[in-house]
């Protein structure tokens, strides 16, 4: 039984997690960790076969590591398994399907385009402050129809909400409080008299007022919607804007052929993942080329770790605008897909467009703050200087 002590959850390996999982890639395909009740999945073909086998890898429990805040989240999309999870889901996927978000692109691609303006129009700006921490927030809540009154708390709850997936450590503890006020919040606000009637939480309510749901489950659903729409997100858009200013020649090849943003977001997605990973519960014990996880057991699929693995990708820890991974795992696979990928792809693209039509060059303006979060991957601060054609 292959076993390792390292805690990919400890403050240094989180600042640069890729050394210890390279170690874990090296040493077997399926790895008991002796810090934690849990085994891990380094590799890339193992993680994308567990995420689609949810029968075997279960995600009814929880996709978190402490059973206590699984808890809160039973019965959503992100702790459920087929047929309740496909039923949970139908709730918004006509609003979440490519005509519907084909009919958002003009506004997106307009609301992108003045943010991107305005920043720039400074000449130094925080790229997560005034850019990547704004706009998904922005597009999410006038999408789930919450007036721009109500919007001020969401950003600090679902970085709370992430660290709680994780084991108990300090970061989980500290986020108990800013979970607790995130569902006081959804209640009191996120009601049927203070909702656009078109926007995605009216639609739960609706479902639930026709006995499609239960009304118990109307504030769990609307936080896994809310909270994953938007923090995976600014942490993407963050990352990307790092990586092109960390990596000026590849930058200046988006520039020159526009076409390439698209792919230069995925390639961002699979270098630095924004959800590093979540858990699953074994049903049955599972035979993983010879090494055997025992039934009844949670085990952390890396998607951090599968979206560099050497097995799948040539020169995995460089930044190739060209490569076009498409078939990375950032966003998850199968049925538990990311739902609000084909959203997340658009807003990100619509910013980062904006970005390389205004700027020809993005230079670090002083040290990113990287943001440590049990579950995210992100950048707290990320200051910039940027120039236009012709300084």
């Amino acid at each position: 039984m292959p076993t390792s002590d390292v805690d990919l959850f400890a403050d240094d390996v989180l600042h640069d997690p890729y050394p210890a999982l390279r170690h874990l890639r090296e040493v077997a395909p399926a790895i008991r960790l002796t810090t934690f009740d849990a085994w891990v999945l380094p590799r890339y073909d193992h993680v994308r076969t567990a995420l689609a086998d949810h029968e075997r890898f279960s995600s009814a429990h929880g996709v978190g590591y402490e059973d206590q805040f699984n808890a809160q989240m039973k019965g959503t999309v992100l702790a459920s398994d087929p047929p309740d999870h496909t039923r949970l889901r139908a709730l918004l996927s006509d609003k979440l399907a490519p005509k519907a978000l084909a009919g958002l692109r003009t506004r997106i691609t307009a609301l992108a385009d003045d943010l991107v303006a305005d920043a720039v129009a400074k000449g130094d700006f925080d790229a997560v402050a005034d850019l990547a921490a704004v706009f998904p927030v922005t597009v999410v809540a006038e999408l789930v129809g919450l007036a721009e009154e109500a919007r001020g708390p969401l950003l600090s709850f679902a970085d709370a909400a992430f660290n709680t997936f994780g084991p108990f450590n300090a970061r989980a503890e500290a986020s108990i409080p800013f979970v607790s006020q995130m569902f006081g919040y959804l209640n009191t606000v996120m009601v049927p008299e203070n909702l656009r009637p078109d926007g995605w939480a009216a639609a739960i309510h609706q479902a639930a007022e026709r006995g499609e749901i239960e009304a118990a489950s109307v504030v769990p659903l609307l936080s896994a919607y809310v909270i994953a729409s938007m923090d995976t997100t600014i942490n993407a858009i963050g990352n990307t804007i790092l990586l092109f200013a960390r990596h000026p020649q590849a930058y200046q090849e988006v520039r020159a052929e526009p076409a390439l943003v698209g792919p230069a977001f995925e390639e961002s997605l699979r270098l630095e993942s924004p959800a590093q990973g979540f858990f699953r519960r074994t049903t049955q014990p599972v035979d993983i080329e010879g090494i055997t996880i025992p039934a009844d057991t949670r085990v952390l699929l890396s998607f951090a770790s599968a979206n560099r693995d050497e097995r799948k990708w040539q020169r995995p820890e460089e930044f190739l605008v060209r490569r076009n991974p498409v078939d990375h795992v950032a966003l998850g696979y199968g049925v538990h897909g990311c739902a609000g990928q084909g959203l997340a792809r658009l807003e990100a693209q619509a910013v980062l467009g904006a970005l390389v039509r205004r700027v020809s060059s993005i230079e670090l303006a002083g040290e990113p703050v990287r943001k440590l979060n049990n579950v995210i991957r992100g950048i707290a601060s990320l200051p910039v200087t940027v120039r236009t054609e012709g300084q």
